[in-house]
């Protein structure tokens, strides 16, 4: 199993199926994976394999690279449409982030305003304020919500934190007025001899209808690109998403799809 790890805290610009030329920061360790989440989907492999004693990039290392990074594009006329937060595992849990955000909000403005400011986490630190404000101050608050059934988060997502539920999930989305966009992967497989399938129409009724309390600005829905940790686990097809993001359109909700 290949495993993608990014070895820098700024990389790319790489060209994003959601975003476009998006340039990325990785908050995490360049050597390995720190994650609230255990996806058994994530490109970057399980918790266990990624384990390193690496620290964190400080906020003042992470500030450094972005501004020589964002220098050096400007010298060549290579704008990015995006600047992400990414990287090997969940960004939010740096212990600076809000003053990363604030430090990227100033870089962003004074080489490429026109950029937006993106960060993909998985929300299980809305319930810190600090991350919540920072989440309010960037462009593009992509949050994960794979599904509402607690038993299939568990089996999809693998929480650490054995207290992580959908209803507090839920509600912690909607504090943000309208203003996240959620993002959710789609797949089918098996798992350990039990179904692994989001698709099922109890699942996207639940899906719908929290997507109702949220209000979400935009929804992503996704499936499989890459090789993935767990085995036996299968892309939806292109269109079976569309069928899905049927639905939720009928409800009014802007959706993208890709596959």
């Amino acid at each position: 199993m290949s495993t993608i790890l990014f070895d820098k805290i700024v990389f790319g610009p790489v060209h994003s199926r959601r975003l476009g030329v998006s340039l990325g920061i990785n908050l995490l360790p360049v050597d390995g994976k720190v994650c609230s989440f255990d996806c058994i989907y994530c490109e970057c492999g399980l918790n266990r394999d990624g384990r390193t004693g690496s620290k964190l990039p400080t906020r003042e290392c992470v500030k450094k690279e972005l501004e020589e990074t964002l220098l050096s594009m400007a010298a060549t006329g290579k704008a990015p449409d995006v600047i992400t937060f990414a990287g090997n595992g969940e960004p939010t849990l740096h212990p600076d982030f809000g003053g990363i955000i604030d430090d990227t909000i100033c870089l962003r403005n004074k080489f490429f305003p026109k950029a937006k400011i993106a960060v993909l986490s998985n929300a299980t630190m809305l319930h810190k304020r600090e991350v919540f404000n920072a989440l309010l101050l960037v462009d593009d608050a992509i949050l994960k919500l794979d599904s509402i059934s607690d038993r299939r988060i568990r089996q999809i997502n693998a929480p650490n934190s054995p207290s992580f539920c959908s209803k507090e999930l839920v509600e912690q989305l909607s504090q943000f007025n309208g203003k996240a966009i959620i993002q959710t992967m789609f797949l089918k497989g098996n798992l350990q001899g039990e179904s692994v399938d989001n698709t099922t129409d109890e699942e996207i009724k639940g899906w719908i209808d929290a997507l109702k309390v949220i209000q979400p600005r935009q929804v992503m829905i996704y499936t499989i690109d890459r090789e993935t940790p767990v085995k036996n686990l299968q892309k939806v097809t292109k269109e079976e998403l569309e069928v899905i993001a049927a639905y939720a359109r009928i409800q009014g909700f802007e959706v993208s799809v890709s596959a």
